[in-house]
């Protein structure tokens, strides 16, 4: 009688990591959207080919509550907050680390 309810409970619990990751991953891909406006608004000095390696590296190193606030973003519109949870990403080494890796590439297709 343990091993079904046992199966039964670990296939829900592997069904709500799938949906979890699913959720993530629009969160993220709504993210993503809003980034390159905010980047011409608020950080005039990244080059235009940057922009898709800040915005990768951005939302990558976001957590969930940023990735959260960043898709709400992409509805309402940039402003002061969007950027500041920018900086609040960029100021992460994982970030750094990121942009230093992608930063020649992109640069390299100009």
């Amino acid at each position: 009688m343990r091993l079904p309810l046992i199966l039964c409970a670990a296939l829900a619990l592997s069904a709500c990591v799938e949906i979890q990751q699913a959720t993530d991953r629009a969160g993220r891909d709504t993210a993503k959207t809003v980034l390159p406006e905010a980047l011409a608004v608020y950080f005039p000095q990244v080059p235009k080919a940057l922009f898709t390696p800040f915005t990768n590296c951005v939302v990558d190193n976001a957590d969930a509550a940023e990735v959260q606030a960043l898709a709400a973003d992409a509805i309402t519109g940039v402003d002061q907050g969007t950027a500041d949870t920018i900086r609040t990403v960029l100021a992460r080494p994982e970030t750094q680390n990121c942009l230093r890796a992608a930063a020649p590439t992109a640069l390299g297709t100009l």
